[in-house]
């Protein structure tokens, strides 16, 4: 009888394989079939939507706390992949102390992070706000630039956050796209889009000028607190009838 050894056995046992985790579900954009199943909004339609938004709403606000343009493209910078809430508890402190990009360079690298540790990311986003502070001193005379292309050419500034700061800051038409308004924009159908960027050019080109100061606004509040990622609340909207969603429950 041939003698078994322990590396034998070992050689011969059956292999054992993991089982592999189901991936996470990803939010994907709507396949062009979606896209074209959906029958676009009237002008009637669009300018009826916005109606409502302005009645209900006249002066709609960003939740994003600033007290000047610099501090409010430090706090867009900052908000990447994080709630308004969040960067709001961090950025009080630290606009009282820093609200010029001088200040904020004479705060440092080290020091900042000291102040928005509880934001996601911090140690980058402190890197590209002393960054970005130094490049508006140097380039831009100390004050934000604007036009999307100075702002995009900012550290830790896409083109987003040159749409925040546009509108926000200088009241220009802007539209910026982020995942309630790129979710709103699509589940109603009013500009359906795969990705930010045609959503973005998609809104710009059916809702009235009148609209556009605040349009952004209206959309991102709809999507955070009515037209919800999960669960909807379809039976609040103020669009639910002009909404083209199919699964809507009203």
């Amino acid at each position: 009888m041939a003698k078994i050894t322990r590396k034998t056995a070992l050689r011969k046992a059956p292999v054992l394989k993991k089982k592999a985790k189901p991936a996470a579900a990803k939010s994907k954009p709507p396949s062009k079939k979606s896209l074209k199943a959906m029958k676009p909004w009237t002008p009637p339609e669009v300018r009826e939507a916005f109606s409502r938004f302005r009645k209900a709403n006249p002066e709609p606000k960003g939740e994003l706390e600033h007290v000047n343009p610099f501090t409010l493209l430090v706090a867009v910078v900052l908000s990447a992949q994080a709630t308004d809430a969040g960067v709001n508890k961090a950025t009080r402190a630290l606009f009282e102390i820093a609200d010029t990009p001088q200040k904020m360079l004479d705060l440092g690298e080290e020091r900042l992070r000291e102040y928005i540790k509880t934001i996601g990311l911090y140690r980058t986003k402190a890197r590209n706000v002393i960054a970005l502070s130094a490049k508006v001193l140097n380039e831009f005379g100390g004050e934000v630039p604007r036009t999307r292309a100075g702002i995009e050419s900012l550290p830790g500034a896409g083109r987003k956050t040159a749409n925040v700061v546009l509108n926000m800051a200088f009241g220009e038409h802007t539209m910026a796209v982020d995942t309630h308004v790129f979710r709103v924009g699509n589940r109603t159908g009013l500009a359906p889009g795969k990705t930010p960027l045609e959503v973005e050019l998609g809104l710009e080109k059916v809702i009235p000028a009148e609209f556009m100061l605040h349009a952004h606004h209206w959309l991102i509040l709809h999507g955070r607190y009515t037209c919800l990622a999960r669960k909807p609340r379809c039976e609040v909207c103020l669009i639910n009838d002009l909404c083209r969603w199919p699964e809507k429950t009203v």
